[in-house]
């Protein structure tokens, strides 16, 4: 009877420690998934020095330059749940759905991240932003 149960524990246990793998994986959190995600936070923060470590070194000039057309904005995320979509050769494509929120002088503009499809590569071990389309 021991015998039984501890089967039924260890099968349970196993169910359990899968599913939530899969849940995670299902909410988003692959590391390429996670790259994009610290990148828009770092972009809204305008945080260049965690900017350019979220971004491979071809990309790193555009993605300043992109920080700094919110120098003169508050800038946050709103909604912003991303996922993979494909692969590019050997980059992760990643698209996100919700928005940037730049605000200037009381006004709101909501620039909508959905069009945007992010390219994420491994560069010196890490998964970085290389870009979009």
């Amino acid at each position: 009877m021991q015998r039984i149960s501890r089967l039924v524990l260890f099968t349970f246990l196993a169910a359990s420690t899968l599913l939530a793998a899969c849940g995670a994986q299902a909410r988003g959190s692959s590391p390429a998934v996670q790259a994009v995600q610290t990148y828009l936070q770092a972009l809204v923060a305008k945080d260049a020095t965690k900017l350019a470590n979220q971004s491979c070194k071809a990309w790193e000039s555009e993605a300043t330059l992109e920080m700094d057309s919110f120098q003169a904005v508050t800038a946050t995320l709103e909604g912003v749940s991303c996922q993979e979509t494909g692969k590019d050769g050997s980059a992760t494509l990643v698209n996100c759905k919700g928005n940037i929120v730049a605000t200037y002088n009381g006004e709101k503009q909501n620039l909508d991240l959905s069009p945007r499809t992010y390219k994420v590569v491994q560069e010196g071990g890490e998964w970085r932003v290389c870009g979009y389309h």
